[in-house]
């Protein structure tokens, strides 16, 4: 099955200026990103860095990974990845999987199984992924996305709320998770091009707007969401010094 990864990369960060640049074991993260999940694939399997920086092209040059220079101006990633299916010359039927530049721990597996479940959903627009909830304070913390699904993997809502809602066993406060495990969404997604050119153009949606989430605009106008399950939570991304420096750690050891 073919299908192009991207991955935007962008230098303004409010938390760690120049993210995509950031050394980790003698590589710059962009690249290290790139070369995980090009080591996962099948042969062939184009992998793109979508930067917003001529430093961002330079660097991914001097290590043999393929890269776009896209303006600085887009609003959201999705605006960027646009830009770059129409560098690119994708058609319509393409797929595209979007693993964020600032995840040097991404499981190449799970950037497959995302694709494919997209070829395999033909209603589906977009693609994603989740994985079981076991702790409690993850169930109740706001700062993560929770996903219901239906029975052919499709989401039927994303919410920072505590989803599902477990009527009798909450009845007295939130003190244990309802069975089957609630499912947290992991920040991963495919695409068919033909939509995520239509996606910037989409009206922002009332829940959007409340729940701050993105995906809830392609839900609000009628579009559905694959979600592929996974047992396990992926390797943490890097958004502060703290976690620049953990990863430093496991690239070191």
């Amino acid at each position: 099955m073919s299908f192009t990864v991207l991955i935007p990369a962008r230098l303004a960060s409010t938390r760690l200026p120049n993210k995509p640049l950031a050394d980790i074991a003698g590589l710059p993260m962009v690249v290290r990103v790139a070369q995980r999940v090009i080591g996962g694939l099948p042969a062939g399997t184009r992998v793109v860095v979508a930067g917003d920086s001529p430093e961002i092209l330079q660097a991914c040059q001097r290590h043999g990974v393929q890269a776009v220079l896209t303006r600085v101006d887009h609003p959201s990633g999705s605006d960027r990845l646009a830009e770059a299916c129409e560098l690119l010359g994708l058609g319509d039927e393409d797929l595209v999987v979007n693993v964020q530049g600032d995840e040097p721990l991404i499981d190449p597996a799970l950037v497959s199984a995302v694709a494919t479940l997209l070829r395999q959903r033909p209603q589906a627009s977009m693609s994603t992924a989740a994985h079981p909830i076991h702790d409690l304070a993850d169930f109740v913390n706001p700062n993560v996305v929770k996903v219901v699904l239906d029975a052919q993997e499709l989401a039927l809502y994303f919410s920072r709320a505590p989803i599902a809602w477990w009527r009798d066993g909450f009845a007295q406060g939130i003190k244990a998770l309802p069975q089957p495990a609630p499912l947290r969404h992991i920040g991963i997604y495919g695409y068919r091009v033909g939509f995520l050119r239509l996606f910037p153009t989409l009206a922002q949606a009332p829940i959007e707007v409340t729940e701050a989430l993105e995906q809830l605009r392609a839900m609000w106008h009628g579009h559905r969401i694959a979600v592929h399950v996974t047992p396990q939570a992926p390797g943490a991304g890097v958004d502060t010094p703290e976690d620049l420096e953990r990863v430093r750690r496991l690239f070191a050891a």
